[in-house]
């Protein structure tokens, strides 16, 4: 049995101001390194949880310069797809277009441009030769849908060689005031696509998280089963730039040899581990292969790990004591769990974090997969955390496993609707520009040098918040 030492966690503390030279927000950059490879424009990081990530909020936060991790509560196949729609959304060449043949019908058509979030598909005979294109417009306008496609499609189509320029291929979208380049080979089969809307939408943010082939950057979640291996292969073909070794207790040996196995299996992808909340954890982790360590046993909005367990470090202990061995190999640290605001997410990087994982803020939003409910006038959304007895159940019958009772680690229920996720960061982000103004730090490097932290009473949090008003 080892002393008993105080710990602390976000509301336990205060950072002390110091003599600035940051005039404005605007002279703060809060780049960030999500992992050994992965530098993010924005420190923000969506939560692999099945009421948080799916395609739609990875694709936001990669258009805002963070990056969405898709959760692993889904088939194999249909988290793959999820990354897929990720790649695919803003992405200059599309290498492997959704097709259609000209024998099948416009309902078909209309479902796949409808499940895969497409207005347009070419139309290919079985050598994948170009016959023709059918767009939604051309499903409109097609009363019949039992009509085949060979009878609906347009069948005169600009086409492109494959290594087209990208200045080239905008000038054959407008010249012929069309918005889909079918790119094709010597023979004339398909080899690509390229969109008017994804070429418009390259110059419009800057500062977007992507791949060097200028596709979105997104990430996703495995576990440690035997089924890992296989997920991990599916979501790498898709084009995950990350996999997340997705377990609540991550200083164990299964996380540590899965790491070891996916470094080995997919040399050049980056791999995430976690969770854990101790120096030694941590380190296992590193040096098993790691690129980034996720810290946080506990502190989730929807995590009971403390309560069942008895078990976790406060939030704050737990980033501060990383950060020492983390930094001394050059690791980035994600922190996930515990962040209520903007004053929370500002500590969290101050301790030690790269980045920040966001759940609970974030489930509210427009681009969260859960439900949205209305009681009393009021709007919702659901949530819920990855070790309720919910979500323990979904995962067993996605996994085809006999269900074994253990005690629920998490709840599930509801979170006040938010509107647009780009509230909540923006909210984030203004006041971490603040607080790192007030440090007088420029970047977040010399934000956690220059953090000091005081340890304030319970009359101190209370006169933190507004009061003495009506």
């Amino acid at each position: 049995m080892k002393l008993i030492r105080e710990t602390f966690t976000f509301d336990d503390v205060l950072l002390v101001p110091r003599r600035s030279a940051v005039f404005s927000r605007k002279d703060v950059t809060v780049r960030a390194q999500f992992s050994r490879n992965i530098t993010l424009t924005i420190p923000l990081v969506s939560a692999n949880m099945d009421t948080v990530t799916e395609a739609r909020m990875a694709r936001f936060m990669a258009e805002a310069g963070g990056i969405g991790i898709i959760h692993r509560f889904l088939p194999i196949d249909q988290q793959a797809e999820e990354v897929r729609k990720v790649k695919r959304a803003e992405n200059v060449v599309i290498e492997d277009p959704y097709v259609i043949n000209p024998e099948q019908v416009i309902a078909d058509a209309e479902r796949i441009m409808r499940d895969r979030g497409v207005s347009g598909l070419p139309v290919v005979d079985e050598a994948k030769r170009v016959l023709g294109i059918v767009t939604r417009r051309d499903a409109l306008f097609t009363q019949d849908k039992q009509t085949k496609i060979a009878r609906a499609m347009t069948k005169r189509v600009i086409t492109a060689p494959r290594r087209i320029s990208q200045k080239a291929a905008r000038d054959l979208l407008f010249a012929h005031r069309i918005e889909k380049l079918p790119l094709v080979d010597s023979k004339g089969r398909l080899c690509g696509l390229i969109t008017l809307k994804d070429m418009l939408r390259q110059g419009a943010s800057s500062t977007a998280s992507k791949d060097r082939r200028g596709r979105f950057l997104v990430g996703a979640a495995v576990g440690v089963k035997a089924e890992t291996k296989d997920r991990a292969k599916a979501l790498v073909d898709a084009g995950a730039d990350v996999l997340v070794v997705d377990i609540a207790h991550g200083h164990n040996t299964r996380a540590i040899e899965t790491i070891k196995k996916l470094k080995r299996s997919f040399p050049g992808i980056e791999i995430v581990g976690g969770n854990v909340a101790t120096p030694d954890g941590a380190l296992d982790l590193i040096n098993s292969g790691a690129d980034s360590v996720k810290v946080g046993v506990g502190p989730g909005a929807a995590c009971i790990t403390r309560i069942v367990t008895g078990v976790g470090v406060p939030q704050l202990s737990a980033l501060l004591d990383i950060f020492v061995v983390a930094q001394k190999h050059k690791i980035p640290v994600i922190a996930d769990g515990g962040i209520r605001n903007s004053g929370d997410f500002a500590k969290a990087l101050a301790a030690g974090g790269s980045t920040a994982m966001i759940g609970s803020l974030l489930a509210g939003t427009d681009e969260a997969p859960g439900e949205y409910i209305l009681e009393d006038g009021a709007g919702y959304k659901l949530y819920r955390g990855m070790a309720s007895r919910d979500a323990a159940l979904s995962a067993a019958f996605i996994h085809a496993e006999r269900e074994i009772y253990r005690a629920p680690e998490g709840k599930s229920g509801k979170v006040s609707y938010r509107g647009r996720a780009q509230l909540i960061v923006d909210d984030l982000l203004s006041g971490l520009r603040s607080s790192m103004s007030y440090l007088g730090a420029k970047n977040i490097s010399e934000f956690q040098k220059n953090a000091e932290f005081v340890r304030i009473s319970p009359a101190a949090l209370r006169e933190s918040h507004s009061h003495d008003m009506k």
